[in-house]
């Protein structure tokens, strides 16, 4: 089994939120981190505020680029290479849905 560690971030709108956080391991390491305010009725005005992190903690052949559209819209890519990267990506996406759906039933609950 892992740790799943609890956290707080402070977002730039400076709205905090709980976050939870580990590690995935094979042959690379990657750190996953994610948390959301659940639904709060609004757009970015009012409504909630979800948060994630992926990030290389050891040996991820990883690339992620961010670009704007020529309309302005924003976005970023993710780019791996090797079979474990693939694996722990997984995990770590599935981490990631698994905080953000327990944290937004929260509100509804």
């Amino acid at each position: 089994m892992y740790e799943v560690k609890e956290n707080s971030r402070i977002l730039k709108d400076g709205t905090e939120i709980t976050t939870y956080s580990r590690d995935v391991i094979s042959c690379n390491i990657l750190e996953v981190e994610a948390g959301t305010t659940g639904y709060c009725g609004s757009d970015t005005g009012h409504g909630g505020r979800t948060y994630f992190r992926i990030q290389d903690a050891a040996c991820t052949d990883m690339e992620i680029h961010s670009y704007t559209t020529h309309c302005g819209s924003n976005g970023f890519e993710v780019c791996l290479g090797g079979d474990c990267e693939l694996e722990t990506m997984i995990r770590a996406l599935k981490f990631i849905t698994k905080v953000l759906e327990d944290e937004s039933k929260e509100v509804y609950d």
